[in-house]
């Protein structure tokens, strides 16, 4: 299978651009963003809604089906994409964010990492020819290499993670056996511009498919994650897909796609959804607030998803009040469509020569939640990691 990467258009104001990038389960329109189904499932949704959606891609997580209910039995039971019943095109992690979350379940050394579950306490290891026979048992079209995430804000620990994430990566190219399988590499170094040009030319010259960059939006500040992206992207292969790992803030994916990325990830929309918060071109409702106890407005004015097309915001407080599953389920639908739609016009915008006019007005109108409040919730994510709970 040739994993060919084509570009249609590219901006002139900005370094986005807008393509085409083939797999064995069909086409991926780029600039992309995946749902996040970690246990095989887009949390509420079915294979059906998510096409309905415009979703082309959704991510599965290595670590917990490696666990639960096994890569093994997926295998025998014809791999994911017959297993959880999705015919589009799947990417997995390594599992090793999942795995490093877990400070005080894991123990590392130069060829892997040894670790215990969440679940029963078992004792696990990872190294990445295990990985790569665990991602390969699953069959996902696009599939990620075992890398270190470590604190992006320190420089010594940084240093000691690249030369490992390093070592991770020629093994997996090694030890990688299926053709129908993308591998990418994962760029890592923090927020530091010599360490990431230092990843990025190393995994370069190992000839990814594609590669992925990590480490990013898992505590440093917006301006951070910005310079850092500001440095890496032109270092990387412009016929190769790029793709930001675990970003998913409606202004992130605007001003990653300004920087030249192609992919994206993250389960912000959907675990905000759950919680009542419902994206909108101003920026973030919770509507779990008194205000709209009787807001016959729809979440947002013009908006063609299910969720928006038939109910109104004092219905959806209702709901999420009454402890109503439908809740939960609406509000998916909506921030995913919310999502997925940006992306679509982001795409038609780049093609048309036009995505700076937009990309200007979206952050002009877009209301940002405040620095502290994304540290926090970006902390008790990682806590929820550390304990096993997942997206």
């Amino acid at each position: 299978m040739s994993f060919d990467f084509t570009l249609l258009a590219q901006d002139g104001a900005t370094a986005a651009r807008t393509g085409i990038f083939q797999t064995p389960h069909g086409p991926i329109a780029t600039p992309c963003f995946a749902p996040v189904g970690t246990q095989a499932t887009v949390k509420t949704l079915t294979p059906a809604d998510l096409h309905e959606l415009g979703a082309t891609l959704i991510l599965a997580n290595t670590y917990h089906l490696y666990l639960r209910p096994g890569s093994e039995l997926i295998a025998r039971l014809g791999g994911l994409h017959r297993f959880m019943a999705w015919d589009g095109p799947i990417l997995t992690d390594s599992g090793g964010y999942q795995v490093f979350s877990l400070a005080h379940r894991r123990k590392l050394d130069a060829d892997g990492v040894t670790f215990r579950s969440h679940l029963d306490g078992s004792l696990h290891r990872f190294t990445p020819e295990k990985v790569m026979q665990i991602e390969a048992d699953l069959g996902a079209d696009i599939i990620m290499a075992l890398d270190e995430c470590p604190d992006p804000l320190d420089r010594h620990y940084n240093e000691i993670a690249l030369q490992r994430t390093h070592a991770w990566a020629a093994r997996c190219r090694e030890s990688q056996r299926r053709a129908d399988q993308a591998l990418f590499g994962i760029v890592q170094g923090g927020i530091f511009p010599d360490l990431r040009v230092q990843s990025a030319h190393f995994l370069r010259s190992l000839d990814f498919p594609g590669y992925g960059i990590g480490g990013l939006a898992v505590g440093e500040t917006k301006e951070q994650m910005y310079a850092t992206l500001d440095i890496t992207v032109p270092e990387l292969p412009a016929d190769r897909p790029r793709y930001l790992m675990g970003v998913g803030a409606p202004e992130d994916l605007v001003e990653a796609v300004a920087r030249g990325v192609d992919l994206f990830d993250c389960v912000l929309p959907t675990r905000v959804a759950r919680n009542g918060g419902l994206m909108t071109r101003r920026g973030r409702l919770n509507l779990r607030n008194a205000q709209y106890a009787a807001d016959t407005r729809p979440v947002e004015e013009g908006c063609a998803c299910a969720c928006c097309r038939t109910f109104s915001r004092a219905y959806l407080r209702h709901l999420f009040k009454a402890g109503e599953i439908l809740a939960l389920r609406l509000a998916t639908v909506h921030n995913l469509h919310f999502l997925l739609t940006l992306m679509a016009d982001m795409r038609a915008a780049i093609s048309a020569g036009r995505f700076d006019e937009l990309r200007r007005g979206f952050l002009a109108d877009y209301q940002r939640p405040d620095q502290e409040t994304r540290h926090r919730q970006h902390a008790a994510h990682r806590q929820r990691l550390a304990t096993g709970a997942g997206a």
